[in-house]
């Protein structure tokens, strides 16, 4: 016989698949240069509707050269049509219409281009948002806060979106400002140049105000946050909020988080009003001196009256773009407060990622081992330490012990929610990190003690693992869970659809569609989180009968509270401090181990089931 040799025990070759998403991705993401402005960093992503932003602003500033037209018609309207007649004033009237007609026509199409590439902009950027943060591991939602991350998924972007649109808007006006600027140098110098005279004292003006401008952005968006924070948790939180009757104390933290807002935005307001008028009525002050120095000019016959109209002509388009400056300094600091916000989530790399090369798990035994782990959350104590198991194929495993010996955390590791410090998980000897994480997700089903529905119909959450699922095997895991009963009593039946989170339903129910949604699955790896914990006896017996069924030829880790569930294992892991210190068949460990009997006694007493 031919001896077995390293290559013949060594786990068969897996070949990597790609996986990719049905929705129109962004054909780009942002620049991860971190050291590069946030407005730098979004280009790319403008980049691939360039055409469409380019022809927008080609559009706005077609438009606005027609508009600056209209002035120089006027001045030779009034000096040749009506001061000295040598042309027909109808002329000049058919000109200054058809100018008008085109410009309000290309004026359409930019505007048009430009909010279309604004809005498409952030329906980008929310994508690559939601899609990162559907990357992110766990870690990174162990300390985040709901509430901050929907506040930076709808109102920054939408703070970056309105930048997005109105700065390039008012960008063209102040090129066209030039222009404009270019024709009143044509008509006198002298008074091109007083006209100009308060153009610098405007620009310091709109440099401080940007200054102190983006810390109260960034303090007003961030305060949005806590208040959809506050929201969040008090609607999600509701039932233990009315328990306890603490109405008047969540009605008083949103108070606070309000007050602190409307704070903010009175801070933001007394800037503006210090200086937004200045900014706004500077202009006027041009006005003055063209219409002192300008009208001295034509008493001396220096300049015709047309030319001191035009220049007030001229100067009204001036000064369109100079009174949107204070509201361009204000936006721009509030995107920029914004983007920085963003950029904190798209800046995170995932802990738990594919390494290249990484191949998809096949699990064709179902076996799995833990071998010298080590595993703490984040800088908190060991959790796990030298954690050394293995589960055989088609073997029932139940994790014991008190709570905080590490019991749950051995099955997220196990589903590679986390990866251990040191030591190593595998499952048919695949390492966990060699394989793709969505393919171990997929081989590995897991029940969780705390039941997460959505709100839709039973029966989408039952196939939300397997949405192409027909309704006979829905209704097969249904009554596999023991959950076809009640839910044929429901009104609309599998058509129910439940409120949020399956509040609607009870503990029991909950758990038992949660189970009927893995069992849909068919994992050949299975994880049972303290799975029927508010499920009564009488029910958890049924469910057990089947499971007994459905177990026979998986290979199932359990994370046993209760004697009836430590009842499916084939073998028990007796933990404590996070390190195995038994392991064997239930009635072995109740004949030679104390601790054993003693964690037992604790779980089995009024006591501890009410803790």
């Amino acid at each position: 016989m031919r001896a077995t040799t390293e290559q013949d025990r060594s786990p068969s070759p897996l070949f990597p698949v790609s996986a990719t998403t049905t929705y129109r991705r962004p054909k780009a993401t942002v620049d991860p240069d971190t050291s590069k402005s946030w407005w730098k960093r979004f280009i790319p992503i403008v980049a691939t509707r360039r055409v469409p932003f380019i022809a927008a602003l080609v559009f706005s500033g077609i438009s606005l050269v027609l508009q600056v037209l209209i002035p120089n018609l006027l001045n030779q309207a009034i000096d040749r049509s009506i001061v000295t007649p040598s042309v027909p004033l109808s002329h000049y009237v058919t000109e200054i219409i058809w100018i008008a007609v085109a410009a309000g026509i290309v004026g359409y199409l930019s505007r048009w281009l430009l909010f279309r590439t604004a809005y498409d902009f952030e329906y980008d950027v929310r994508n690559l948002l939601f899609e990162h943060m559907s990357l992110l591991s766990f870690s990174f939602y162990d300390r985040a806060q709901t509430g901050q991350l929907i506040s930076r998924a709808n109102s920054d972007i939408r703070s970056i979106q309105l930048y997005t649109t109105f700065a390039p808007m008012i960008l063209v006006q102040c090129a066209v400002a030039v222009v404009a600027f270019g024709f009143m140098l044509s008509i006198s110098v002298p008074l091109a140049l007083i006209a100009m005279a308060t153009m610098p004292v405007l620009f310091w003006i709109g440099v401080r105000m940007r200054k102190v401008m983006f810390p109260i952005s960034w303090v007003i968006q961030a305060r949005l946050a806590d208040v959809a924070t506050t929201v969040d948790e008090s609607i999600n939180g509701v039932r233990v909020i009315k328990s306890f009757a603490r109405e008047g104390r969540q009605v008083n933290t949103l108070a606070d988080a309000s007050e602190k807002v409307a704070w903010s935005y009175t801070k933001d307001a007394d800037i503006r009003a210090r200086y937004t008028p200045a900014i706004q009525n500077l202009p006027q002050i041009s006005l003055v001196l063209v219409l002192i120095f300008g009208g001295i000019m034509v008493i001396n016959g220096h300049l015709g009256i047309g030319a001191i109209l035009a220049f007030n002509a001229y100067l009204v388009i001036l000064q369109a773009p100079f009174m949107m400056l204070g509201m361009l300094v204000m936006m721009g600091q509030r995107a920029a407060a914004s983007a920085d916000r963003i950029f904190e989530i798209l800046d995170v790399e995932a802990d738990i990622t594919d390494r290249p090369g990484a191949v998809d798990l096949v699990v064709t035994e179902g076996t799995a081992a833990f071998s010298g782990v080590r595993f703490a959350y984040g800088d908190g104590p060991d959790v796990l330490h030298d954690f050394t198991i293995n589960i055989a194929e088609g073997e029932t495993l139940a994790l014991v012990g008190r709570t905080g010996s590490g019991k749950s955390t051995a099955a997220k590791l196990l589903m590679r929610f986390y990866d251990p410090t040191e030591g190593s998980v595998s499952i048919d000897g695949h390492h966990l990190r060699d394989v793709t994480v969505a393919s171990v997700r997929n081989q590995v089903g897991i029940v969780l003690d705390e039941p997460f529905l959505f709100s839709a119909t039973i029966a989408e959450n039952i196939a939300y693992g397997q949405p192409d699922a027909s309704r006979e095997a829905v209704i097969a895991a249904a009554t596999a869970a023991n959950a076809a009963e009640f839910i044929d009593k429901l009104p609309q039946g599998y058509d129910t659809v439940v409120g949020e989170r399956g509040y609607t339903l009870s503990g029991g129910q909950r758990q038992r569609i949660a189970i009927a949604r893995t069992l849909l699955v068919n994992p050949p790896i299975l994880i049972l989180d303290d799975a029927t914990s508010a499920i009564d006896v009488q029910v958890e017996q049924s469910i057990h009968e089947a499971l007994h069924e459905l177990l026979d030829k998986r290979t199932t880790l359990i994370i046993a509270h209760r004697l009836s569930t430590i009842a499916l294992a084939d073998r028990v892991a007796l933990l404590r401090d996070g390190t195995v210190v038994a392991i064997g068949t239930h009635e072995s460990l109740m004949a030679s181990n104390d601790e054993y009997r003693s964690v037992l006694a604790a779980i089995e007493s009024p006591v501890e089931e009410s803790i």
